[in-house]
């Protein structure tokens, strides 16, 4: 099965998927940026539910329900903060986007969004969380059995959209291929 990567400009709490990626921080109890609009649409269940799971470490993932969000499923991630992370920023990342693929296709998810993970107040590279994301997100699709038939990149941003685009399309990633 050959399965789409698409890249779009949305609000990700307005997707409708099966699951959306939270990029989140270890309390799983929510926060700024993407896991706060997450919380707040999703509602008080999602809060109830997180306390439940004991938090998250850095490159793993965990699921709950969509509450009032437009998704069966939510996937937590919890990204690196980079420059702190003893070097460990890259493979942590992978596990990011790998750990959510391994509960999508555990959960029988058709269709999942990511957001780009670690590159807000955690400080991590644009081009370079891009990169990760990418590579990883096609390796899993060519090494696992699963039923994947979506995944959306999903940006905040035009520069964000413009960078994966770049990537998705085999452009190195400039400055000059960023403005045009």
């Amino acid at each position: 099965m050959k399965t789409q990567l698409i890249n779009i400009k949305q609000d990700i709490t307005t997707l409708r998927v099966d699951a959306i990626v939270n990029a989140a921080n270890v309390t799983l109890l929510g926060g700024g940026g993407i896991d706060g609009a997450i919380h707040r649409t999703a509602g008080p269940g999602l809060l109830e539910e997180c306390k439940m799971l004991d938090g998250c470490e850095k490159g793993e993932s965990k699921i709950t329900k969509g509450y009032n969000l437009p998704v069966k499923y939510i996937i937590h991630t919890v990204g690196p903060i980079f420059g702190l992370e003893r070097g460990k920023e890259n493979e942590l990342l992978r596990n990011c986007y790998w750990n959510s693929l391994l509960l999508a296709k555990e959960y029988n998810v058709k269709s999942i969004a990511f957001p780009a993970i670690s590159t807000g107040i955690y400080r991590f590279p644009k081009d370079e969380a891009a990169k990760i994301s990418i590579e990883t997100v096609r390796n899993f699709l060519f090494k696992e059995e699963h039923q994947i038939e979506k995944v959306y990149f999903v940006s905040f941003s035009d520069l964000d959209l413009k960078v994966y685009e770049n990537i998705l399309n085999n452009k190195e990633v400039t400055i000059e291929n960023i403005i045009n």
